[in-house]
């Protein structure tokens, strides 16, 4: 063991005082210091006023970007306590704002239902912006507290007026500190995203935004829905052909729980379609009320089915896998003391929540069939088609296993694999078209990258049953090099690959190939997006020459900084027309080394929203996949610049 020179003692021992943690180690906070990070300090100020409205004080809740960099938050809640607390001796609004683990959600009186359950939120917020100012209505005065360079008070609680027009409520504008963060600018699609969110989860609730940016003038939005999280389903819908009109839900309340549910089938194949929300904290691993609410349903579908007679004796219950085939739901749970697995809040523990989902969904899901007949048998009759589909998927996975492609023993033969054993450096790259993928083998470290070339497009699986998809040639050879299986029996342990690298042309047709298959990964694979092993390549698409070194920029926009910088520039631009016209040290330098290229790590961050973009693409509904792209046409939030 190596030994230290120093001594070690207890004038060795760092103590942080206050918010000092949070500046010292940001991401045990926040996750990271970039845009996601970033955009988490929204979140926990946003996330305290919706606390309000799900406690019934709030009713609207305004967020303003500022022009100067800033982001503001009002609601018109109770507003945080300002009067003294006896045994810390400071004010309410002095606790929340420079205490960790302080708050009214310790004690049961103040919140019944809360999304923030160690009282860190808006601290913490303050530990990592250089400004914060406070404003609270209450007992009809105007009061303001302000900090500064990561939570330091510089102005005391004061009252600077009468509360107007007799409000109340909270207003906490922060300027994020660019010391702490890699940026400091918003994103006001990633936030209208989760506002949106927020507004179908708590039903009635106004959140209105507004973007002063000069550089990001747009209409003020408004959210609001009377139907909340049956509108929520009617969204995700939105772009699929439904299979009923109607959109079910039922809802039950007991011993300080609560659970809504609301759901509807469409035609496609997705099995997928669970979205489920524990005090408005999307749970995207799942957890107890998921699990109380795909029990329920499997023992209400197959018991109506029987008693309908819409399966006979000898056929087999129906399975989970194939009743939930096309399902959009929402469930949404409130309870008082939620028990998440994980740091990220992602999975619900609460075994009495599962009672309770378990107990709604068995009784009122059962009515709902009873007095929706035509609707009823409609969904058992797809789960009976779906598992027919299933068992013809099984029998093309045994013949696919008899060739020895699903098991891992035998590669497909286009496959050039690489050499090392340890998993976590190995680099599977697929490359569209064969010309390419000669290049992509040169140009390759063929200890650390393999290569895999497709031709054309692969089979659309957002349209297609498993049993199909398996039968496609392109399909077989990207499950046999994985090597993780396929849909519901793909283990992400047993992956071959650290990452898998999508390299397609930057045009139309290799973004269309990019996207098919990220709907593969998506809908078949999707453990390998959800726990970002999967990557996108970004070849350049021009290059030109700077003191005789070639210099290559990756997009249009790309171009636009490099003619910004270098005004003087005379040399002209070539177009790379496509990956098969680089020779391999092009490919090798501008898009396979390290440290030389950039990949764009796939991430799910929210699965409703993700479900939505690619059904809304990939899916049959023409007209809405027109509009989506024609709204969305300049978006960059999906460019790595």
């Amino acid at each position: 063991m190596a030994q230290s020179n120093g001594s070690y003692g207890a004038n060795s021992m760092q103590v942080l005082e206050g918010l000092d943690p949070v500046r010292k180690r940001p991401g045990m906070y926040i996750g990271s210091t970039g845009a996601s990070g970033l955009h988490h300090c929204v979140w926990e100020v946003v996330d305290n006023s919706v606390d309000e409205a799900m406690a019934g004080h709030a009713t609207r809740i305004d967020i303003t970007l500022l022009a100067d960099g800033g982001c503001r938050v009002t609601d018109d809640g109770r507003g945080i306590p300002t009067d003294v607390n006896k045994q810390q001796k400071m004010t309410g609004v002095e606790i929340a704002l420079t205490k960790l683990h302080g708050g009214g959600k310790f004690g049961g009186e103040g919140y019944k239902v809360s999304g923030g359950l160690h009282g860190v939120g808006v601290s913490v917020v303050n530990a990592l912006s250089r400004k914060l100012v406070v404003e609270v209505d209450r007992d009809g005065k105007h009061h303001v507290m302000e900090f500064a360079d990561g939570g330091k008070v510089t102005s005391k609680l004061k009252v600077t007026g009468d509360a107007p027009r007799g409000r109340t409520g909270t207003t906490v504008t922060f300027w994020p500190d660019g010391s702490i963060f890699e940026t400091t600018e918003f994103s006001a699609r990633t936030i209208l995203e989760r506002l949106q969110m927020m507004a179908f989860l708590n039903k009635g609730l106004e959140i209105r935004f507004k973007d002063e940016r000069p550089d990001h003038k747009a209409e003020p939005v408004t959210y609001r829905y009377a139907g909340g999280i049956v509108d929520f389903v009617k969204h995700l819908n939105t772009s699929k052909e439904s299979l009923f009109s109607k959109v079910g839900s039922y809802e039950l309340a007991e011993d300080d729980q609560e659970v809504e549910v609301a759901f509807q089938w469409n035609t496609g194949y997705n099995a997928d379609g669970i979205h489920s929300f524990a005090n408005g904290i999307n749970t995207t691993e799942g957890g107890t009320h998921e699990e109380g609410f795909k029990a329920a349903l499997t023992t209400v579908v197959n018991k109506h089915a029987r008693a309908k007679n819409l399966l006979k004796e000898k056929d087999p219950n129906l399975q989970g896998e194939d009743i939930r085939e096309g399902i959009t739901a929402i469930i949404s749970v409130r309870l008082r003391d939620p028990q998440f697995e994980g740091q990220t809040k992602a999975k619900l523990g609460n075994t009495s929540i599962k009672t309770l989902v378990q107990k709604a969904t068995n009784d009122k899901l059962g009515e709902w069939f009873e007095q929706n007949p035509t609707e009823a048998n409609k969904i058992v009759k797809k789960a009976i088609a779906g598992a027919q589909a299933r068992m013809a998927a099984k029998k093309a996975r045994d013949v696919i296993r008899s060739k020895t492609l699903l098991d891992g023993a035998g590669m497909p033969d286009k496959l050039k694999d690489c050499s090392s054993k340890n998993r976590d450096e190995r680099e599977l790259f697929i490359v569209e078209g064969d010309s390419a993928g000669g290049s992509a083998v040169t140009a390759r470290d063929p200890l650390r990258q393999a290569i895999l070339p497709i031709r054309g497009k692969i089979l659309n699986v957002e349209r297609a049953r498993l049993d199909k998809m398996l039968k496609n040639l392109e399909v077989q050879a990207l499950i046999s090099a994985i090597g993780a299986g396929v849909g519901e029996e793909f283990d992400l342990e047993k992956r071959r690959y650290d990452k898998v690298c999508i390299l397609a042309d930057a045009d139309v047709d290799g973004l269309h190939i990019r996207t098919l298959l990220l709907t593969f990964f998506f809908r078949q694979m999707r453990p390998l997006v959800e726990h970002g092993h999967v990557y996108i390549c970004q070849p350049p698409l021009y290059s030109t020459e700077v003191a005789k070194a070639k210099v290559y920029l990756k997009d249009d926009h790309a171009k636009d900084l490099f003619l910004r910088d270098n005004p003087n520039h005379k040399k002209d631009f070539g177009r790379l027309k496509g990956l098969g016209e680089m020779d391999a040290e092009e490919l090798r330098i501008t898009t396979m080394e390290d440290g030389l290229r950039t990949l764009l790590q796939v991430t799910v961050e929210q699965a409703a929203l993700a479900d939505e973009v690619v059904s809304t693409l990939m899916g049959d509904v023409v007209e809405v996949r027109k509009a989506f792209i024609v709204n969305n046409a300049k978006d960059t939030r999906f460019l790595d610049i």
